[in-house]
């Protein structure tokens, strides 16, 4: 995992097997990521590495992260879904996301035709955490693993990641979690799976690929 930030926008986070790479997913965004991070610090944050990624806090209180996924490049609000998105700017990342909120972008003019909007909203998460206000959690209708919940809750980036995978996806991995009886055995195959998962890549999809 890079514990650097300079490092990331070099050679991703080193999480999955192409970090380090020339086919890591930073090096396709990298005039974005570098204006993503130039606004964000201009907002006042700090900038730590944290999972892997640039992560920005205010007051040692986690605000948001820059990264890089396959199909964009994202701001990722923690508390995104507490934010006033009157102009619908901010997606889910996944159907079942229940805090985290994303400003997508596909290209750099994206990204300079709303600057205003993402300092706006920047400006907000700041004072969401000065407020104290917290997010009240809803319980998943999927039974998830206790030992996947508690991984997904410490590792933000691995939660966007599962949250952007399709349902179907999400209960492939569930499903093939919850089947051990023993925990061991369950944590072995959440962190066997995990670089897949950050991949965007389905529990099944690796089977096909391998029959291929």
């Amino acid at each position: 995992m890079n514990k650097s930030v300079d490092n990331y926008f070099i050679e991703g986070c080193g999480r999955c097997p192409l970090g380090g790479t020339p086919e890591c997913k930073v090096h396709c965004w990298t005039s974005e990521l570098e204006l993503l991070r130039k606004i964000v610090l201009n907002c006042g944050l700090t900038e730590e590495s944290k999972w892997g990624v640039p992560c920005y806090t205010y007051q040692s209180k986690n605000i948001l992260m820059v990264s890089a996924l396959k199909e964009y490049c994202c701001i990722s609000f923690f508390k995104g879904s507490m934010l006033n998105d009157q102009k619908n700017l901010l997606v889910k990342p996944g159907p079942n996301s229940q805090a985290v909120r994303l400003f997508v972008f596909k290209n750099i003019q994206e990204i300079i035709k709303i600057e205003g909007e993402i300092r706006a909203y920047i400006f907000e998460s700041i004072e969401l955490e000065k407020a104290g206000i917290k997010i009240q959690f809803r319980k998943n209708h999927e039974p998830i693993p206790v030992e996947f919940e508690a991984k997904l809750e410490k590792d933000p980036v691995l939660k966007t990641a599962f949250e952007a995978l399709t349902p179907g996806r999400q209960r492939g991995y569930i499903l093939y979690f919850s089947q051990p009886k023993q925990s061991k055995t369950r944590i072995l195959r959440i962190e066997k799976c995990e670089p897949m998962i950050l991949s965007g890549i389905g529990l099944h999809d690796k089977y096909k690929s391998m029959k291929k």
